[in-house]
């Protein structure tokens, strides 16, 4: 198959005030785009009376960019082939603004489904291709700093997103969640194009794999659709839900025997004859898949039970961005000095054992009790997500490498959307159990609600405070089981990175072994 690997290097490194300013843009380039996966979730309600439709209606405004950035992910490598993955960058960075400016103006539904779509088309190369060209940059020894940046802007992104959108929807209007991505994408992809003017990007022939896209796309979008409206839809037991599961295991079977024999496959699946890619992108993906169940299962349990709102329940996800960027430094350093696969394993297992230290909540929680484990979320997350992605990265040839990058976030994205899924669902089956099992034993109910009424409490009222207490006790204990789970699923993860075989020396992110 052919590659740019013949032309010469992607990008030449780097130095001085360009290499500065060229990588803050390309890593704002990562956080808009993950940033726009989030920042809508606490406008929905918003945006559906705005446009007079439902609140569910409404979800596939988040649901819509979801399934357009997956299908355009694992796409890069061939894009970057074929087009030069600083071209497609830079494209793809404009197009995000000026698509955004159709989003904003959107006066119906479908019209904003629409330019959702086109946002996460343009938006779902520049994920993996920022890794890329942030790893070109930086001369070989300074690749690390490359990942940092990488790492802190995909982690960031989407904790900003909910406290952004509600800040903005609440004071502004919810079309500036979109237009504040316009003056940012603009003076970005302009940017670029100034600043690497003289870099060579070279490009190869690539036929267009029609049937593996198209596979693609119907594999990948029944199964986020499946995702998304699963939980609505009661799963299993309604027939769209059953109907989307058999078309993406099927797709996906076919998917994967097409791009297998193609000679030239829009998605370059021959990665996987990496040992250390395959160990180090399962552990990428199981691991982020339990840290992103957790940042969905806080806010949710803290506005729908705790009275938060959705500002303060941002404001208490968003504190672990304090010590993330403060030590991702120092652990990128470490990183070169240490076998990166101990540093992911404490990363991973600390994560671990704060999911553990969270099965102690109780319903009384103060802010500052929970926000300290939050806090101390940061360095653990990025002792695993800075050395995983060069571990991921390091174990292709320089060719593969923006496929390696497509593909490992790929998995990381549909990790992520499983994951959101199934810990909404058992947190709300866990809810209904635990309070049916809590009736069940309460054999002084009639005295307790006969005691209430003796101080003065009316039976409608004693009856409703009763069933608010059993119901909040009923999802403190759910929430519980959900932290013990995620605690389970870090520890499994943390176990799947001694799969790669060591590393010699420090990771080599220019695709030398």
């Amino acid at each position: 198959m052919a590659s740019a690997a013949s032309d010469g290097p992607v990008i030449r490194p780097m130095t001085g005030a360009k290499l500065i300013l060229a990588a803050i843009i390309i890593g704002l380039g990562n956080f808009l785009v993950v940033l726009d996966t989030t920042i809508a979730n606490v406008s929905i309600p918003t945006i559906a009376g705005s446009l007079g439709v439902s609140p569910t209606q409404a979800t596939w405004v988040i649901t819509s960019y979801a399934v357009a950035e997956a299908i355009t992910v694992p796409l890069t490598g061939w894009l970057a082939r074929r087009f030069g993955g600083l071209r497609v960058f830079i494209t793809s960075y404009l197009a995000f603004g000026a698509i955004s400016i159709l989003c904003g103006l959107s006066t119906t539904l479908e019209m904003l489904i629409a330019g959702r779509v086109l946002l996460g088309l343009a938006g779902g190369t520049i994920i993996p291709l920022s890794l890329t060209l942030l790893l070109r940059i930086f001369p070989p020894e300074k690749a690390t700093i490359g990942t940092i940046i990488w790492a802190m802007t995909t982690t960031v992104a989407p904790i900003a997103g909910p406290i952004l959108g509600g800040v903005i929807s609440d004071n502004i209007g919810w079309e500036w969640i979109f237009f504040i991505n316009v003056p940012l994408a603009f003076a970005g992809g302009l940017g670029l194009i100034w600043l690497m003017r003289d870099q060579h990007d070279p490009t190869a022939k690539a036929k267009v794999d029609g049937v593996g896209l198209g596979l693609l796309i119907v594999w990948v979008g029944a199964l986020q659709i499946m995702l998304d409206e699963g939980r609505n839809l009661d799963w299993f037991a309604s027939t769209e839900v059953r109907v989307l599961a058999v078309v993406a295991a099927i797709g996906f079977v076919a998917f994967l025997i097409w791009e297998l024999t193609e000679k030239e496959p829009i998605v370059n699946l021959r990665v996987f004859r990496h040992r250390g890619f395959v160990a180090a992108s399962l552990t990428y993906s199981a691991a982020f898949g339990a840290f992103f169940a957790t940042i969905v299962l806080i806010p949710l349990w803290l506005q729908q039970n705790m009275g938060y709102t959705a500002t303060w329940a941002g404001y208490a996800t968003g504190i672990m961005g304090i010590l993330a960027v403060i030590s991702s430094p120092i652990i990128g350093k470490a990183a070169e000095k240490i076998d990166p696969r101990l540093i992911v394993f404490i990363g991973v297992m600390g994560l671990g054992a704060i999911a553990a230290w969270r099965t102690t909540f109780t319903p009384d929680i103060t802010f500052g009790q929970m926000a300290w484990p939050m806090l101390l979320t940061g360095p653990f997350l990025m002792m695993f997500f800075i050395p995983v992605t060069g571990l991921c990265i390091s174990s292709v040839e320089q060719h593969e490498q923006a496929d390696a990058a497509g593909i490992s976030n790929f998995m990381r994205t549909v990790a992520g959307a499983f994951a959101a899924a199934l810990v909404q669902t058992g947190w709300n089956n866990a809810a209904r159990e635990n309070q049916a099992e809590l009736v069940g034993t309460m054999t002084q109910d009639r005295a307790t609600l006969d005691a209430m009424m003796a101080d003065g409490t009316s039976q409608e009222v004693a009856t409703t405070m009763l069933t608010g207490m059993v119901q909040g006790q009923s999802v403190i204990l759910a929430t519980l089981d959900m932290f013990s789970m995620l605690a389970i699923c870090f520890a499994f993860a943390a176990m799947l990175i001694w799969l790669v075989p060591k590393p010699k020396g420090p990771l080599d992110m220019s695709g030398g072994h």
